[in-house]
């Protein structure tokens, strides 16, 4: 059989195998101002699985449960084609009823919220000391939650009262629980790894009546890692990600809309080298022992 996606986003692609279960596979798609470009990232869509495999496994795994089945390709349906191209870029898991807000985590003044203090003073409507610069590490990690909006569109920051709002009391104060927990327990693993977490974005859904940590998890994509020792308060850290990426657009002139402009080669091998980079930073283990590492 071969496998049709029932969901494609920017990114990944959601398999819905029928029953309680799902394949999401992580491409090597990249986006840069919500636009996708043609040209891939080698090895981008291993990264994003093998960290969150990673975290959910072994740091993770006594914060929450999570929906992960496996990530090893002989433990997914057999009744589907071509499943050796999935490998490491896979993950089979269990459905959830997802919440209807991005579970935010920030433990550093920067993107959105460094641009709401520097007009307001505050972060998600919330008074903050004044003095503070970008990249200035918070008194303490702050669960700052958002909505959800549809894809192509601008997710929109809102306070803890909204989110209890929308999901309801007990759900938001789980839901910020788990989040701040699980941020704190990556932090302090990524510190002694050179790697600072500035902030982060969890998803979370109910699986059997209890809320569980789901899709990607403290990825490059769905975080901040700055390199602890190239960390300067008052400006812009370099970052584990896409950022060549974005770099290289800023100097063409392109007016951020579609179609995106091709990417040259040295700025994708230098993304493809950030990403591998945080991997084997955190890791500790080299991206060739992954799976799918024996098809490159």
């Amino acid at each position: 059989m071969t496998l049709v996606p029932s969901y494609c986003g920017k990114v990944r692609d959601v398999y819905d195998i029928g029953g309680d279960e799902l394949l999401m596979v992580a491409s090597d798609r990249i986006s840069a101002f919500d636009v996708v470009f043609d040209e891939p990232v080698p090895e981008k869509g291993r990264v994003l699985t093998g960290l969150t495999t990673f975290w959910l496994n072994k740091v993770l795994a006594d914060v929450a449960p999570n929906h992960l089945i496996s990530t090893n390709p002989a433990d997914f349906p057999s009744d589907f084609d071509d499943l050796d191209d999935l490998a490491g870029r896979a993950m089979y898991v269990r459905k959830a009823d997802m919440l209807t807000v991005e579970c935010i985590v920030r433990g550093y003044l920067s993107g959105s919220a460094w641009k709401e203090y520097q007009a307001s003073g505050t972060m998600h409507g919330t008074k903050l000391p004044s003095g503070m610069q970008q990249s200035q590490k918070l008194p303490e990690p702050i669960f700052t939650p958002s909505t959800k909006a549809p894809q192509g569109d601008h997710d929109e920051n809102i306070s803890f009262e909204d989110a209890v709002d929308m999901i309801g009391s007990d759900v938001a104060e789980e839901a910020r629980r788990i989040s701040l927990e699980a941020y704190q327990r990556g932090a302090d693993y990524a510190a002694q790894c050179g790697i600072i977490i500035a902030d982060t974005k969890f998803e979370l859904g109910f699986i059997d009546g209890e809320l569980c940590i789901c899709d990607e998890v403290l990825t490059p994509d769905s975080s901040r890692f700055w390199p602890t020792d190239e960390v300067v308060v008052g400006a812009t850290p370099p970052s584990f990600d896409k950022q060549p990426v974005r770099d290289w657009v800023e100097t063409i002139g392109w007016n951020k809309a579609p179609p995106a402009p091709a990417l040259p080669d040295d700025v994708i091998k230098a993304t493809t080298e950030r990403y591998v980079g945080a991997y084997e930073r955190l890791t500790r283990q080299g991206l060739a022992d992954w799976f799918g590492g024996d098809r490159r």
